[in-house]
């Protein structure tokens, strides 16, 4: 039959990491490492990526394109 059954054993360190993780608002502490790590994966990241985006925007064509051609429009 399907399912858990009265003679499973479950690893306790994964209950520990299972309980851990469900509770982690109550053990996270801003600091200064954390403040640096959210403000490069919300701030510079997307920004950079943004860029990049805007300055190659309609630069490439990549549609009917042969092996040979070149893929800048200009």
């Amino acid at each position: 039959m399907a399912g858990p059954s009265k003679s499973l054993i479950l690893d306790p360190a994964l209950q520990k990491y299972y309980e851990v993780n469900a509770n982690r608002y109550k053990y996270f502490k801003w600091t200064p490492r954390h403040a640096w790590f959210s403000f490069i994966y919300m701030g510079v990241i997307p920004g950079v990526l943004g860029y990049v985006a805007y300055k190659t925007e309609g630069k490439f064509q990549f549609r009917g394109k042969r092996k040979e051609d070149s893929l800048l429009e200009f």
